[in-house]
């Protein structure tokens, strides 16, 4: 009781009156049943920058929806469309239609007036007081009159609003109006944002993304398999930065690298050159840092038996005398695999088969694994004694790049941002969201790793897994948790990652039956509902209205494939926006919209680019297929903000009744 008393009086000083209680219980009610905010659900951005910041500006096709609905019976197609790509880009498409003519008076009166309309739709699910604070500074008090214009008896405000408009053309601020209510439409548009993952890697402006993001005025991130890499690198873990490093070599996207972060690969590219004669300069720089990525790992892999990954352990099996392999072979019928009764040393032919038997295979030999030979036999740096030592100059060269990466001020600025704003999941207005999986077991049950003794499966796994995130950025010296940064990334247990890596195979192993990567049960399991069931009650979400929102596994739409599983209970929105994806999926991905009509996937064909979008105004295709639609209509009070809004109002009534004001 007694704190009780000392909590109103604290209320009290910010609602010292009975009115101006009364007054923000009458505010509050009515929030409460405003519709609820749009949602915005992205993920697998993968670094395109230009497919990205088309689908954030036109909001998943929302804003051209809005324009549809005010002017398809006044304007036409192409006119609309117009109007669109002038929100989406308002000072590119200024810059070019300047460049064209000169833009008369009318048509700037015209699209102003346009303008305003699409801002009063979109304004109109807010508080006053909400729209006011999404508006420009500069332009606040003038967008504000115009957004409430009213109409009377003699025209009054429809002159008063005539007169501003005339005002803005005079003087030549109609180009900086435009921009200012263009960028209030794309506020109003979307209430908060969601990144389901995977920012970083394949594409060449992760850097430019996040410079974008951290202007966004309210969003979350839930961190994906490739975000958890580079945050580990950030950290300070060598195998996360050798990882990072290959990634951009393979994909030749070292300009996030050297121009976007300032971490040189010089070294690097001199020490593979004189290391590896017979490549080109930057195929040797990926040779060079790919075989200290695998001896890094396995270090990683000898220090944590926990891990569950001894099978990973591949340096020590190479036989560096004739260059050959044991390894598994998921296909043992594979044509190109030579009987046991075969001499391997009379059949080996560079140009033949490149899979052969175990023929020499002891009692203790694991039935299922074959000898291979190696498709790259130049490996100097490797010593037989110790294959996973790294020499002096691989250890000079990992030395340099981890002071690079923990040096660079951009990379710090932009991984501290991912660790202020992401986790590993997120509830959100009953929705679970994650990048990768729920690790489950070959029965469907939940599954996990046991570390000091305790097991972590299901919630309890992925806390762990935010925590120990947290602690190799707080603490760069712990060792555990910076190796399970790189855990997180490569861990076939791991909820980010979700299957058995194979980088050596893919690398070292012509032969591609060895590159098949193995997947969680999650995987099968998560096309059922009760599996999906499951899940959500674990993390307390019994809503019949939850879903799960999963991303990281492209949606092969070409082959049949529908994001939507387990009757609706789980949605796969992996953006699709790697170009590398396209020929696989047959489109450019999904995204999600929840607003307060209910829930839309939204599925997107390629963006082809920005210049053809300022040119013809060309938008990207999108189709949209319905999750579930809402009935009654989903109101503030329904969401996570309306339950703490109907708390300050209980509380706010006790303060009402107490004696604590007058």
């Amino acid at each position: 009781m007694e704190n009780n008393k000392k909590y109103l009086k604290l209320l009290a000083q910010k609602y010292p009156t009975k009115q101006a209680v009364s007054s923000e219980i009458i505010n509050l009610s009515a929030i409460c049943n405003l519709p609820k905010g749009t949602e915005h659900f992205m993920s697998d951005i993968h670094g395109e920058y230009e497919a990205f910041c088309h689908i954030l500006n036109n909001c998943s096709g929302v804003i051209h929806e809005k324009v549809d609905l005010l002017f398809r019976d006044t304007l036409s197609n192409v006119e609309r469309q117009e109007i669109c790509t002038l929100i989406y880009y308002p000072k590119e498409k200024l810059e070019m239609l300047h460049k064209e003519c000169e833009l008369p008076e009318e048509w700037y009166r015209m699209m102003l007036g346009n303008l305003i309309e699409v801002a009063k739709l979109l304004s109109s699910k807010y508080t006053r007081s909400k729209v006011r604070k999404a508006m420009p500074k500069e332009f606040a008090y003038i967008i504000d009159e115009l957004l409430h214009v009213q109409k009377d008896e003699d025209d009054n405000q429809v002159r008063y609003h005539k007169v501003i408009l005339d005002t803005i053309l005079n003087i030549h601020n109609g180009d900086e109006f435009i921009i200012a209510l263009a960028n209030l439409i794309k506020r109003l548009a979307v209430d908060h944002l969601h990144i389901v993952g995977d920012i970083f890697d394949r594409g060449p402006c992760a850097d430019m993304i996040l410079d974008l993001l951290m202007e966004h005025h309210s969003l979350d991130i839930e961190w994906g398999n490739h975000d958890i890499l580079w945050m580990g690198a950030a950290c300070g873990n060598k195998a996360s930065i050798a990882n990072v490093i290959r990634n951009n070599l393979k994909y030749d996207n070292t300009r996030i690298l050297e121009n976007g972060y300032g971490i040189s690969l010089r070294n690097l590219a001199l020490f593979g050159e004189k290391t590896y004669k017979d490549k080109e300069p930057m195929d040797a720089a990926l040779k060079a840092i790919s075989v200290i990525l695998f001896k890094l790992e396995e270090q990683i892999i000898c220090r944590h038996p926990e891990y569950e990954m001894n099978e990973r352990l591949l340096l020590s099996k190479i036989n560096l005398n004739d260059f050959t392999i044991k390894t598994a072979n998921s296909d043992l019928n594979n044509k190109n695999t030579i009987t046991a009764n075969t001499d391997i040393k009379n059949n080996y032919n560079k140009n033949d088969t490149d899979t052969v038997s175990d023929s020499n295979c002891n009692s203790d030999c694991n039935p299922t694994e074959l000898l291979y030979k190696l498709s790259d036999t130049d490996l100097p740096t490797i010593n037989p004694d110790n294959p996973l030592a790294l020499t002096e100059q691989e250890n000079a060269i990992m030395d340099e790049l981890q002071a690079a990466f923990i040096g660079s001020n951009r990379l710090q600025k932009h991984i501290k941002f991912l660790y202020e704003k992401g986790s590993m999941y997120k509830i959100f207005n009953n929705n679970l969201l994650y990048h990768g999986c729920v690790p489950l077991d070959e029965y469907g049950n939940f599954d996990g790793i046991t570390l000091d003794g305790v097991v972590y499966q299901g919630k309890k796994y992925l806390d762990y897994a935010d925590k120990m995130a947290r602690l190799a950025y707080l603490d760069n010296d712990n060792e555990n948790a910076l190796d399970f940064m790189w855990f997180l990334w490569a861990g076939h247990k791991s909820p980010l990652c979700g299957r058995v890596i194979k980088t050596f195979e893919r690398s070292m192993i012509n032969d591609e039956n060895t590159w098949h990567e193995p997947t969680n049960p999650y995987y099968r399991f998560y096309h059922t509902e009760k599996t999906c069931n499951m899940i959500l009650h674990e993390f307390g979400l019994f809503s019949p209205e939850s879903h799960i929102i999963n991303g990281h596994t492209p949606v092969k739409t070409i082959e049949g494939e529908s994001p939507i599983r387990a009757n609706g209970k789980l949605l796969v929105i992996d953006g699709g926006f790697s170009k590398a994806y396209h020929e696989t999926t047959g489109i450019a991905g999904y995204t999600l919209i929840f607003n307060s009509h209910g829930m839309r996937i939204k599925a997107h064909h390629p963006f082809e680019s920005v210049y053809k979008a300022l040119r013809d105004n060309k938008d990207i295709d999108s189709e949209s297929e319905i999750v579930y639609t809402a009935s009654p209509r989903i109101l503030v009070k329904d969401t996570e903000n309306g339950k703490q809004i109907r708390d300050e109002i209980s509380d706010l009534k006790m303060l009402l009744g107490s004696d604590v004001v007058n």
